[in-house]
């Protein structure tokens, strides 16, 4: 059994709890495409918390949708943060998708799953005002870095959770290497007071909060990204997938040689990890 006290895992919390403590929220914002639209802090909810940015190409029409959470130990962080939005706006947006980028209510005034439920809450806004940005509803793709992939997979894992909130389907789902998929195992062996905060000590809770115990049948396609420098990264991914494939589900694992921070913040940049997402983004569209 992999030991969760290993390295790869100590450097993960240390990179994903300290690294967010540091970033600043821009006092400037970075450059974006030429003819780039943005329609910031539009609230999808009465919490001052529950707000999007619209990145979107001029004239765009029916245009497909990236739909980004952010990550931050479930406790910091922010939509407008380079990089969660820098790379990704600048690749994407000239080929004409429309990227989201959402805040959302976070420890100690929510827990993951109530966390997981702004999100989905989010998504229902954005797919119902979609037209008005030229976006296309039936064309969202869900993305998340470390807590927001947590959120992401859970709301994946089971979709009800998007459905209550009034979410429609989408076409795939891409987390960016993962805080979190099987919490129960996380909380029963040793572990880092980050996860204390975020998921207490009940076992019912765990569950509910895990996207591998919510898993009860396939779910859309899913391209999980994963630091092959964290070896408990990429085992949790890996057997996520399985029982996703066990269930009749497709999805995909992609490890990539690169930190924690750098998954998030280099997707986007030429080479061959963004042409990875985006022949998945693709084979989602062709269909």
């Amino acid at each position: 059994m992999t030991n969760p006290f290993s390295k790869p895992f100590i450097t993960f919390v240390v990179m994903a709890s300290i690294s967010t403590i540091a970033l600043a929220r821009p006092s400037s914002r970075e450059p974006l495409p030429k003819g780039t639209r943005v329609d910031r802090d539009v609230s999808y909810g009465s919490d001052p918390a529950q707000k999007m940015d619209v990145y979107s190409p001029q004239d765009a029409k029916d245009a497909p949708v990236i739909f980004m959470v952010h990550g931050g130990g479930w406790r910091r962080g922010d939509k407008a943060y380079p990089n969660v939005y820098t790379n990704k706006v600048a690749h994407w947006i000239p080929k004409g998708f429309i990227f989201i980028s959402i805040n959302y209510r976070m420890l100690p005034d929510a827990n993951p799953i109530e966390q997981a439920d702004d999100v989905a809450k989010a998504l229902a806004y954005a797919q119902e005002h979609a037209k008005s940005w030229g976006a296309d509803p039936a064309r969202f793709i869900l993305m998340g870095h470390s807590a927001g992939a947590h959120l992401v997979a859970l709301i994946t894992a089971d979709p009800t959770i998007a459905t209550h909130q009034g979410a429609k389907p989408w076409l795939g789902t891409i987390p960016l290497d993962s805080a979190a998929y099987d919490v129960v195992s996380i909380m029963e062996h040793r572990h880092f007071e980050l996860y204390d905060q975020a998921f207490g000590k009940n076992r019912d809770f765990w569950e509910k909060a895990s996207p591998t115990h919510r898993l009860k049948s396939a779910t859309v396609p899913m391209l999980l990204v994963c630091s092959s420098r964290r070896i408990l990264s990429q085992a949790n991914a890996k057997a996520f997938a399985e029982k996703d494939h066990s269930l009749g589900g497709k999805a995909t694992l992609l490890p990539q040689d690169l930190s924690h921070g750098q998954i998030n913040a280099e997707l986007g940049l030429p080479g061959a990890y963004t042409d990875k997402v985006d022949e998945f983004i693709h084979s989602l569209l062709s269909k």
